[in-house]
């Protein structure tokens, strides 16, 4: 076991910069924070590369880390690799998840474009609980491994494969998969409720613009959700955890 005391040390400035996508990219590895995440990533210890506790940390007893690459850090190196203000003084560094072709499965969620981390993270979530069986996201969203993005999923990303991917090859490979892929459009859409689904796949988009034009002339049919009272739209996350639960229920 290491233990790290400065700040300066090389090894901490360097893993400093994989709260930068650049440097996540390079290396095909990220960095959880959190006694809960860290906790869930240990139950899939292959991922992990290496283990970082503070000093300060009361870590559980329960917490199986043999095996693991442990470094013990000092309250100093543990405030300087925290990304958040009141950060608990336990890291782990990871391994990205990578696949060269689509997951099996006959429930997907599609993101298209989406921005904001904390929209894609409660949407990897609630998939997860939806029982979904992936998460595509096209190379336009924002990172999976933004840190913003790993708090909000809380864990799920390690639940279920959530890959970056050509969503124009994707929605192709999913209908020859037999795979109906329902997009989400206010125009040239019907009610969601009149859909009864088997295996699907869902394509959600942009939070200002919606799904892309040349998406929806893909899919296999688009549908909206009402809206009864004054609000012009619903928040992404909020729209696909109701079409997700109402897909997979008819499943």
């Amino acid at each position: 076991m290491t233990y790290i005391q400065s700040a300066n040390n090389t090894h901490i400035k360097q893993l400093n910069k994989l709260w930068i996508k650049k440097e996540r990219d390079k290396t095909g590895l990220y960095m959880l924070e959190g006694f809960h995440l860290v906790e869930e990533a240990l139950r899939y210890k292959e991922q992990i590369k290496e283990l970082l506790l503070s000093e300060e940390a009361a870590v559980p007893a329960s917490w199986n880390i043999d095996g693991l690459d442990v470094t013990m850090i000092s309250a100093e190196v543990a405030k300087k690799l925290s990304d958040t203000e009141n950060g608990q003084g336990v890291f782990a560094v990871c391994r990205k998840q990578e696949a060269a072709e689509l997951p099996a499965g006959k429930s997907f969620l599609l993101l298209d474009a989406v921005q904001d981390p904390g929209n894609i993270g409660t949407m990897i979530r609630t998939a997860d609980a939806a029982g979904i069986d992936a998460v595509l996201l096209s190379h336009g969203s924002a990172d999976l491994y933004n840190p913003k993005v790993l708090r909000s999923a809380q864990g799920s990303h390690f639940h279920l494969p959530v890959l970056s991917v050509d969503l124009t090859e994707a929605v192709e490979e999913l209908q020859k998969r037999n795979i109906p892929v329902y997009g989400t459009a206010l125009e040239g859409a019907s009610d969601y409720r009149k859909e009864q689904a088997g295996p699907f796949a869902l394509l959600v988009g942009n939070e200002g613009n919606g799904v892309r034009p040349e998406l929806l002339e893909k899919t296999t049919k688009n549908v909206y959700i009402p809206i009864f009272g004054q609000s012009e739209s619903l928040n992404v996350a909020v729209a696909a955890g109701i079409l997700l639960y109402h897909f997979r229920e008819n499943n």
